[in-house]
């Protein structure tokens, strides 16, 4: 199984792709992760990626295909495939097709996380989480059960995201729809893309996906 799983941050989608990986076995292929990995292990793609990021150039197109491309080949047969962060792009979406055809493989799903944009940013700018130990609070929706007091490890130290302001959460979704416009109708059209309710509960989403998976 291979899909592309799609969300604006804070919908949840890294959480998701955990549980995928965790409960199904499959893998997860964040583009900024394996450059992290690759520049971090001086792999001849990562140093390649390294010296133009040194220039403060960007990293094409071509680079991170061959990211995914020795990925897919260090991947068993019996492995599936989360595509995080790519393809954003409709030359992009062509690279991953032929990538997956060069390895065997084909896209089966791609799913979107989607969100209510006002609901998305009540639910970002109001966490928060403890500083000691990083359990997650919402001012709204989950407080410690003892004002001021972490309710795992009882420090009353917490912290919160610099960037998780109402006009950061608003810039990330419009940077999203600018990125996901030109390739869900490419997917679309070969009727494999599932739109599933981010906003709902952990667990309703993740059933959700599965009952995607299974069909």
């Amino acid at each position: 199984m291979n899909i592309i799983l799609l969300g604006p941050p804070g919908a949840g989608k890294g959480t998701q792709a955990g549980l995928l990986v965790a409960n199904h076995g499959m893998k997860q292929l964040s583009t900024g992760d394996m450059l992290r990995a690759a520049v971090k292990a001086q792999t001849p793609v990562g140093l390649e990626a390294k010296a133009i990021m040194e220039r403060g150039e960007f990293v094409s197109d071509a680079i991170v295909s061959a990211l995914i491309d020795d990925e897919l080949a260090a991947m068993g047969d019996g492995t599936g495939a989360i595509f995080d962060g790519y393809p954003r792009t409709q030359a992009q979406a062509v690279s991953l097709d032929e990538l997956l055809a060069k390895h065997g493989r084909v896209l089966n799903h791609v799913i979107e996380l989607a969100v209510d944009e006002d609901a998305l940013v009540d639910r970002i700018t109001g966490r928060f989480t403890c500083a000691n130990c990083g359990e997650g609070y919402h001012e709204r929706h989950k407080l410690p059960e003892v004002e001021g007091v972490c309710d795992r490890c009882s420090s009353t130290e917490f912290k919160r995201r610099k960037d998780d302001t109402e006009e950061t959460v608003r810039t990330r979704m419009t940077e999203y729809r600018a990125k996901t416009a030109p390739i869900l109708p490419i997917y679309d059209a070969r009727d494999i893309v599932t739109r599933v309710d981010g906003m709902a509960d952990i667990e309703a989403v993740t059933a959700a996906i599965n009952t995607v998976l299974a069909s």
